[in-house]
């Protein structure tokens, strides 16, 4: 190879170019140095983090807040491991994610010789948690594979896409490759699916509208489709902010709940916009769907599963939710029963909710009032944010992050990390608990790295709060739920990020306001102990 000859790593790094790819999260490695010699002058920004799965949930939190694939480079073996959580993550989520690993040379690949990183079958072991994996076979396929992620991102139930490299291809001389292809447009509805859609639902007394984070392209029209419709609007977590929190048909994301369920329950139709209706947005196996099912979903498999819809449309949910609008024609029922019910159902959810839960709802409260509207919040799996996942209001989508279906750890500072690079003009902020953040709490050096201004607001509740609950309710021996917590302040300033601690919620918004205007992250730190001013 002449020094005028372009290598598979650079031609790559070209292609990630063409499809709009502005930054890539990752750790170099003996392994990738191919892929970052491309890198060198290009316009995409590479950020470090301080271990392979930051990088992939920044990644995940730069797709969910803004809507465009989040992209890791990944050393072999251990970087791919490092990282395996996080991407599973995404997987459950339904998050674009490109995975671009390097793997053994390919005269190694499944013998076994030892070699450095080398694990027995690398791509198997990704297509456990990857909706494609694919081993690049030579330089010819490098640009078919990528349009192939890149087609299925912009078509298809968005979920990663783990490409590896072997190490002898990234230095191979490139042939010619070619702009890419335009990227296809998702499926649109069957305009007699809609007709039968919009017949059933008109003829409903009773509708109700259930959308999931496959419904965020459908936020323009849902409002309107629940008022054509007189219906209430329930939504997942991945749903929350498709409607004004303000609106009367709003009821949130309040599934989890026996007035949630019985708003199902009571309906005489339904309609599902993006949503796979599983266990973790439910927590019940199944719900109580009217027979009068409409369901729209990118996924053939969620049209066939527990919930089989009268009416299943194969489509994007934002072009349905528009066609149906122009279905149902002109009439509109009186929405005054309808918006009882929300009201019902939502004052009898949160009646019921307990002592714990209100501790934090006075807590979100206080955060609330003290966030701009336009605020994105990156949470983490900690007891305050599940009682938010049903009662932090937000006026968009896409302002509320949270590993919902695979439930791990660590997420929340690198994901607002993600957040915050992907939409720089808005304020971000994460919310983690005193045990989960120390699964990537390294990632504060990211973040000072890069001098963003991100508040991080750790819930401390001395331990794992929520596996200590489980463990006093069934009578069992508290057993490792009470670990030695490190000075969290301190830690946070070794990093050199600020960090404040807060004796009371009269602190909070001061905080927060300051910690917006810092060129670099801020660790506040708020014990459940307080809950009000002195408190």
């Amino acid at each position: 190879m002449n020094d005028r000859e372009t290598t598979c790593g650079e031609a790559l790094v070209r292609l990630l170019e063409a499809y709009g790819v502005e930054r890539v999260f990752g750790i170099p490695g003996v392994h990738t140095l191919g892929l970052y010699r491309g890198l060198a002058g290009s316009p995409i920004e590479h950020v470090l983090a301080r271990h392979e799965q930051g990088a992939a949930f920044m990644a995940d939190g730069y797709a969910r807040a803004g809507g465009r694939p989040g992209v890791c480079f990944l050393i072999t073996g251990p970087g791919v491991t490092n990282a395996a959580t996080a991407v599973a993550q995404a997987y459950s989520d339904s998050v674009p994610l490109l995975v671009l690993a390097a793997v053994n040379a390919r005269r190694d690949l499944g013998l076994g010789r030892g070699r450095l990183h080398e694990m027995a079958d690398q791509r198997a072991s990704a297509a456990g948690y990857c909706g494609l994996a694919a081993t690049v076979p030579g330089p010819a396929e490098i640009a078919p594979l990528l349009a192939r992620a890149f087609a299925g991102f912009a078509t298809g139930r968005p979920r990663p896409v783990h490409l590896e490299l072997p190490i002898d291809l990234l230095d191979e001389s490139a042939p010619d490759m070619l702009q890419p292809p335009p990227l296809p447009a998702p499926p649109r509805p069957d305009p007699a699916a809609v007709t039968e859609a919009a017949r059933l639902l008109e003829a409903a007394q009773r509708p109700v509208i259930l959308a999931g984070g496959g419904a965020l392209r459908a936020a323009p029209w849902i409002a309107a489709l629940a008022e054509r419709l007189a219906a209430p609007l329930l939504t997942t977590v991945a749903g929350k902010g498709l409607i004004d929190p303000a609106h009367p048909l709003h009821a949130g994301a309040i599934l989890a709940t026996a007035p949630g369920r019985a708003l199902l329950a009571g309906a005489d139709a339904a309609l599902v916009l993006g949503s796979e209706l599983a266990e973790t947005d439910l927590w019940a196996e199944t719900l109580p769907l009217p027979a009068a099912l409409v369901r729209v979903d990118l996924d053939p498999a969620k049209l066939a599963d527990d919930h089989a819809a009268a009416v299943p449309i194969l489509a994007e949910a934002g072009a349905t939710a528009e066609a149906l609008l122009a279905a149902l024609g002109e009439k509109r029922p009186d929405p005054g029963a309808a918006i009882d019910r929300v009201r019902a159902a939502r004052a009898e959810a949160l009646a019921a909710e307990g002592p714990l839960q209100r501790l934090h709802l006075t807590v979100l409260q206080a955060l609330r009032a003290a966030l701009p509207p336009e605020t994105i919040v990156a949470s983490d799996m900690t007891q305050i944010a599940y009682t938010a996942n049903a009662w932090f209001e937000l006026p968009g989508p896409r302002q509320w992050l949270h590993p919902v279906g695979y439930g791990t750890l660590g997420y929340a500072l690198p994901a607002a990390i993600g957040a915050k690079l992907a939409r720089p003009e808005a304020p971000v902020l994460a919310i983690a608990g005193d045990a989960g953040f120390l699964y990537t709490g390294q990632e504060l050096a990211t973040a000072v790295e890069l001098r963003l201004p991100l508040p991080v607001l750790l819930w401390d509740n001395d331990g794992l709060g929520q596996i200590r609950d489980d463990m006093r309710r069934r009578g069992l021996q508290e057993i490792g739920v009470s670990p030695r917590n490190p000075d969290y302040p301190a830690l946070a300033r070794a990093y050199g990020a600020a960090a404040e601690d807060l004796e009371s919620l009269d602190g909070l918004a001061p905080a927060l306001t300051a910690a917006f205007a810092r060129p670099g992250p801020t660790l506040i730190r708020l014990r459940q102990t307080v809950t009000g001013s002195g408190g």
